[in-house]
C-alpha cells in the first residue's frame, strides 16, 4: 500500500505549516511555518493563551509595540518547533510605506534576536506591493530574508524574483475564489484550475531563468490544488488539509519538476511597468486590496483585544 499523501508530498516538497496552532505544528511536523494576522488572531484568542497575552501587553510601549510582542512570542515558540523558517508578518497598514516597512522589519528581527532565535531562520513577509517589494530588496541586501505574500499575478512574482526575495508566496484558493464569482459554471478542477496555473508559470519561469527565489504555494481550497502542485519547492498548508493529506493512502505523482536554466534572464521591471501589469489585471488588483483589507480588518480585532487587556 502507498505512503499517506503527506508523506509522500514531504519526499517531493518541502511542507509548511500555514497556522499558529501549536498543537498542530506538533502533530504535522512541517519544515517551516507561517503566520499572518489572521492567523496570529485565531492563535490569540486561545484560552490559554490569555494570561501571556495580558503579561505581554501591559508591558507594551503602546499598541503597535504589543501587536510585535505577540507575534514574535508566538514565532518563537513555533520556532522551538520547526527545523526551518518562522514566517512572520509586517503590518498590512504599512503596504504602501517602504520606509515603515523596514523600520518595523528591522524591529521584529531584533525582537527575535532578544528571545534567542537566530534571524537567520525568520522570513519577514511583505505585501506584494511596489513598496513592499522595494523593502524587500534592501532587508535581502542587508542579509535578512523575506516572503512576499498577497501574490496573485505573474508580474508580481516577477518584481520578486529581479528584487532578491528569498521567498514569494503566489495564492492559489484566493484566485480560484475571484474566477468562481466571475464564471460559477466552469469547470476549474485539476490542471484547469487557475490559481494551479498560475503557480505553475511562476515556477516554470523562476527555474528557466535560473532565479534562486523559492516558490511556495499557498492558500488552498482543497486538496487537488496541492496534489497538482506536488514538486513545488514548498507549499503552506492549513491544518485541516494537512489532516486530509494524511488520512489518505493513494499514489502522488510529481506534477512540477526543476528546468535547465537559461543563462540570461529577462530585464527587470520599472515601476511604471509593474503598475501598469497590475492595472490591466483586475483579478489581481482586486485580490491584492481585498487581501490587504482583510489582514488590516484582523488586526484590528486584535489591536482591540490586546487594548482590553492593557487596561487589566
Amino acid at each position: 500500500m502507498a505512503d499517506d499523501l503527506l508523506t509522500q508530498l514531504k519526499g517531493m516538497t518541502t511542507v509548511v505549516a500555514d497556522t499558529g496552532d501549536i498543537e498542530a505544528i506538533r502533530r504535522f511536523q512541517p519544515t517551516d511555518a507561517t503566520t499572518n494576522p489572521s492567523l496570529i488572531l485565531q492563535a490569540a484568542q486561545q484560552e490559554g493563551r490569555r494570561a501571556r497575552l495580558g503579561e505581554i501587553a501591559r508591558q507594551a510601549t503602546d499598541i503597535d509595540d504589543a501587536l510585535d510582542a505577540v507575534a514574535v512570542d508566538i514565532g518563537s515558540e513555533i520556532s522551538a518547533l520547526v527545523p526551518g523558517y518562522v514566517s512572520t508578518e509586517v503590518s498590512a497598514r504599512l503596504s504602501f510605506d517602504t520606509q515603515a516597512s523596514l523600520d518595523r522589519a528591522h524591529s521584529l528581527i531584533e525582537r527575535y534576536q532578544r528571545q534567542g532565535v537566530d534571524p537567520a531562520r525568520v522570513l519577514i513577509k511583505l505585501a506584494a506591493t511596489w513598496e513592499g517589494i522595494r523593502a524587500a530588496q534592501v532587508l535581502e541586501r542587508e542579509g535578512i530574508h523575506t516572503n512576499l505574500t498577497l501574490m496573485f499575478n505573474f508580474d508580481q512574482a516577477r518584481a520578486c524574483a529581479d528584487a532578491g526575495a528569498t521567498l514569494v508566496s503566489p495564492f492559489v484558493g484566493r484566485i480560484l475564489d475571484w474566477h468562481k464569482a466571475q464564471d460559477p459554471q466552469a469547470d476549474f478542477e485539476g490542471d484547469r484550475d487557475p490559481g494551479v496555473q498560475s503557480v505553475r508559470r511562476i515556477y516554470e519561469h523562476f527555474k528557466g531563468h535560473g532565479y534562486d527565489t523559492v516558490v511556495m504555494g499557498a492558500s488552498f481550497r482543497n486538496r487537488g490544488e496541492i496534489t497538482a502542485l506536488a514538486g513545488c519547492d514548498r507549499l503552506t498548508i492549513s491544518p485541516a488539509l494537512l489532516g486530509e493529506l494524511a488520512e489518505r493512502q493513494e499514489p502522488l505523482e510529481r506534477r512540477l519538476s526543476p528546468l535547465d536554466a537559461e543563462t540570461r534572464t529577462p530585464e527587470p521591471q520599472n515601476e511604471a511597468d509593474f503598475r501598469w501589469a497590475l492595472n490591466e489585471d483586475p483579478m489581481a488588483t482586486e485580490k491584492l486590496a481585498e487581501g490587504i483589507r482583510k489582514f488590516m480588518a484582523d488586526q484590528r480585532q486584535l489591536e482591540t483585544l490586546l487594548g482590553e487587556l492593557r487596561k487589566g
